[in-house]
């Protein structure tokens, strides 16, 4: 059965294969927003639920109708489909998909919730709610990782590549990405909740990087935890994409964020450095000597983090570089220890 006919069956299956899931929803949907005559091919639906989405006050209106409808046709973009595909008119199964999938959305749920995947620097991953889906920022802590793994040639283990942790897994998207490209490498991957360790290691598996990862359920928080992780070091960096968002800020997040994504993966605590500084105070345990920890954060912790450090020379960790994202904001961190 095709991707899209199975993940029509479950959804107007509902929970258990009963009857009722989501098709009332769908349909009294369908009858409020019905496709025009001559809207049933791919670039006329597209224009339709884009016009939907716009009422309903939905993000990324078209970007959200291309990428449904592009799911549905087997193709990963819009773009990417052939102009003829674009006209040609959709059968009536496929016109329910799409109906039943653009009525999660009207729902607010994140588009790579919808499809199941996402593709992360290439490589394309299982999503599964609440598993934190990764961001296009993410994508530039990975790259700044093997920028410095390039100009480091020392950092390398016995079979020739680093040694990484990383904390918080979620869906793999860090791990995974850095395997692929350092094809010497290990990662030992931690998260304390089990859906990410089961997410992370679905994908792992479907990318065949399962040999070269060590998935660990791990509380960063919990006093004591981490020495199960001392006979795996040690490590030569420490990466991740903690927790950062300050408390307060948590009912600010859009209903996308707030209603499907966990919220311990989201929020940091009062001022956002509630597992930052968990993970800095940790670090020293696991860290070879002049290893590094590369973490992404929120622009505001550029000068919490240097400041807590200062307070904490004990730990003997410095802040020695702040690169920003792509739309400028001090976005990520690397921290450096500089003896033993």
């Amino acid at each position: 059965m095709k991707l899209w006919a199975r993940m029509l069956w479950a959804l107007l299956s509902g929970p258990g294969g009963r009857s009722g899931g989501i098709r009332g929803l769908a349909f009294s949907s369908w009858k409020s927003h019905p496709p025009l005559a001559g809207l049933l091919s791919p670039t006329g639906l597209v224009s339709h639920w884009t016009r939907v989405f716009e009422k309903r006050g939905i993000p990324e209106a078209r970007e959200s109708s291309e990428y449904i409808v592009a799911h549905v046709l087997g193709a990963k973009t819009f773009q990417s489909l052939k102009p003829v595909l674009r006209t040609q008119p959709l059968t009536p199964q496929q016109l329910q998909c799409i109906q039943v999938l653009c009525s999660r959305r009207l729902q607010r749920v994140p588009v790579q919730y919808i499809l199941g995947e996402w593709d992360f620097r290439g490589l394309s991953l299982k999503m599964v709610p609440p598993v934190f889906i990764p961001r296009p920022e993410t994508e530039e802590l990975v790259e700044w990782v093997l920028e410095e793994v390039a100009q480091r040639p020392n950092v390398v283990e016995a079979q020739g590549g680093p040694l990484i942790l990383e904390v918080g897994c979620g869906s793999g998207a860090i791990s995974l990405s850095l395997l692929s490209q350092l094809p010497q490498s290990q990662v030992i991957a931690v998260d304390k909740e089990e859906a990410a360790i089961d997410l992370t290691y679905e994908n792992a598996q479907r990318l065949r990087l399962q040999d070269r990862i060590q998935i660990i359920p791990f509380d960063v928080t919990s006093v004591g935890s981490w020495t199960h992780l001392l006979p795996w070091g040690p490590m030569d960096l420490i990466v991740s994409n903690p927790p950062y968002v300050f408390h307060h800020d948590m009912e600010q997040l859009a209903p996308e964020i707030r209603s499907y994504e966990d919220p311990v993966a989201l929020d940091g605590g009062e001022e956002g450095m509630d597992i930052i500084t968990r993970i800095l105070t940790l670090a020293p345990q696991f860290l070879k000597d002049s290893g590094s920890i590369f973490l992404e954060v929120e622009p505001r912790h550029p000068e919490l983090v240097s400041n807590w450090l200062q307070s904490h020379p004990d730990l003997c960790l410095n802040l020695v570089a702040i690169r920003r994202d792509f739309c400028g904001r001090p976005r990520f961190l690397h921290v450096q220890r500089s003896g033993p």
